[in-house]
């Protein structure tokens, strides 16, 4: 009897969910009130709980900013924890509306997973972090080192690749299903080195125990956009998303900010009165209401600030902007015009 009722919830989970994914992600967050966002398995500056199980970081503020357009609150977002072997697999499915989880847009990702990559909220690339004690200066010199890796990334063949290039050196790698795993077992000693995207080396390291006593190496082996995930075919919740990051942008290229917003409401700059909803294109164009950009804004802020709190100056990972920098600044972040 168990195993018959248990089929049967799952018989009725399915059906909700095609019949969510049926009526469009859009209409759907709308009704039940709150976006579900699959997020990472613990990364500090990017999605991480805190001792209250709020969670803070870039990749959950992407998530706020798109409940404040849609629902006019940022607050309004249930965080679905997934490892990085989880989370294609929770968005197919229908567990969560949108994924913004560190995931690198890449052709096979975007062309055989029925998802499609809404834009780029941080660009990244993949590194090396070892003991100090090692006295290793270059990832050139790791030949025969035992790596720790996260399964179900891009690192796994970008590591292959790497020391298939230069000169075939050799490596064993230990795999583990999440990242606090990998960094206890780097911290264990089961690998030399640790192996992921710069910005997830920068987390981890603060999760040691004594993160002085480890280096991140200066080689950047890959490419690694990062950004939000949705299912394929669903285009108005997938502009929503895409969109949502673009005014991100757009108000930090704009000076416009959470502490300003409400005195750039009197700006006669038609690129600010555009984006505050005070000129067409309004928000009907995306199914939503008039003051969806001034929302997020007020809510979460542009693009800079919410670097600088989670990951930047402001935040205990101190990275730079660097090619996070907006285009007129030496950066590669740059947003279609709201017009």
């Amino acid at each position: 009897m168990k195993q018959i009722h248990k089929l049967g919830v799952l018989v009725a989970l399915s059906l909700a969910s095609a019949s969510a994914l049926a009526e469009g992600t859009l209409d759907t967050v709308k009704k039940k009130g709150f976006v579900q966002c699959g997020v990472g398995d613990g990364l500090p500056g990017f999605s991480n709980p805190d001792a209250k199980g709020t969670w803070t970081g870039l990749d959950v503020d992407v998530c706020r900013a798109v409940a404040a357009a849609v629902l006019g609150d940022a607050n309004k977002v249930k965080y679905v924890s997934l490892t990085a072997k989880e989370r294609f697999t929770a968005l197919q499915s229908g567990e969560v509306d949108m994924l913004s989880r560190n995931t690198t847009w890449t052709l096979t990702r975007d062309a055989s997973l029925g998802l499609t990559f809404a834009g780029v909220n941080y660009y990244d690339g993949q590194g090396f972090m070892v003991s100090k004690a090692l006295g290793v200066k270059s990832a050139k010199e790791l030949d025969g080192a035992a790596v720790c890796i996260q399964s179900g990334t891009t690192t796994e063949l970008n590591l292959a690749d790497y020391f298939r290039a230069n000169g075939g050196m050799k490596y064993s790698a230990v795999v583990f299903d999440t990242s606090d795993q990998t960094v206890k077992g780097f911290e264990a000693g089961r690998c030399d080195v640790l192996t992921s995207d710069q910005s997830q080396l920068y987390s981890l390291k603060i999760k040691l125990s004594k993160p002085e006593n480890a280096v991140v190496l200066p080689e950047v082996i890959s490419k690694e956009p990062l950004g939000p995930v949705v299912r394929q075919g669903d285009e108005p919740w997938f502009k929503v998303v895409r969109w949502s990051m673009n005014a991100l942008l757009n108000a930090e290229e704009a000076g416009v900010t959470s502490a300003n917003v409400d005195e750039m409401l009197k700006s006669p700059n038609p690129d600010v009165r555009r984006l505050l909803g005070l000129e067409d294109p309004k928000g009907g164009v995306l199914g939503l209401d008039d003051k969806w950009a001034y929302n997020i804004i007020k809510q979460v802020g542009n693009y800079g600030e919410i670097f600088e709190r989670n990951v930047g100056a402001g935040s205990p990972l101190k990275i730079d902007r660097g090619i996070n920098a907006l285009w007129n600044k030496g950066g590669l972040m740059y947003a279609p015009p709201i017009r």
